[in-house]
């Protein structure tokens, strides 16, 4: 049973857009904007640094709270919801099945159901970002280090397969886009 709970609660804090409410406040439609995609990058594109700051991190807490919430119960319940707020946050109902990229949200599941992974992805994202100066590399980069963690410690590596996948697969078309550039 708590299981299915964290289920539907982790889908459905996932999928509350703080990019979309702070667009929508600001009088800006997301999709109309950028990328189009309705993330803490584009709505910081968008509305300014500072907003896709709070952004993101309003991002990072749609995944912590959920997992680290339900782990404190129970493990395997705190990586479900984790993984919900994800797929909340990349599918949202409230945007018609559309949503963000899912990175900050990752991050913040990773947090709340292992801590210190948290911190090799998220340098693992400074590194790559420092070196390349592409969000999307580095994104992609860090959603990959998490299973490599995870593979190593032999831990909980269906679930960091499921983050990467769902990360790894939200980029696709940004690195499609830029072979095409050349």
């Amino acid at each position: 049973m708590s299981n299915l709970l964290a289920l539907v609660v982790g889908y459905l804090v996932g999928a509350v857009s703080p990019a979309t409410l702070a667009a929508r406040r600001a009088g800006v439609d997301l999709r109309g904007v950028g990328s189009g995609n309705p993330g803490a990058s584009n709505a910081g594109r968008a509305l300014g640094r500072r907003v896709g700051v709070v952004v993101a991190l309003l991002d990072v807490l749609k995944g912590l709270v959920p997992a680290a919430a339900f782990g404190a119960v129970d493990h395997r319940a705190g990586l479900v919801a984790g993984v919900a707020a994800v797929l909340g946050h990349v599918t949202s109902p409230f945007l018609r099945g559309r949503g963000g990229k899912g990175v900050a949200t990752a991050l913040g599941a990773i947090l709340g159901v292992h801590p210190l992974w948290a911190l090799v992805v998220l340098g693992v994202w400074l590194l790559v970002l420092a070196g390349s100066r592409w969000i999307a590399l580095a994104s992609v980069c860090a959603a990959l280090s998490v299973l490599v963690v995870a593979a190593l410690l032999h831990e909980d590596v269906l679930w960091a397969a499921l983050l990467a996948l769902v990360v790894v697969a939200r980029h696709q078309a940004n690195f499609v886009r830029r072979l095409a550039r050349g």
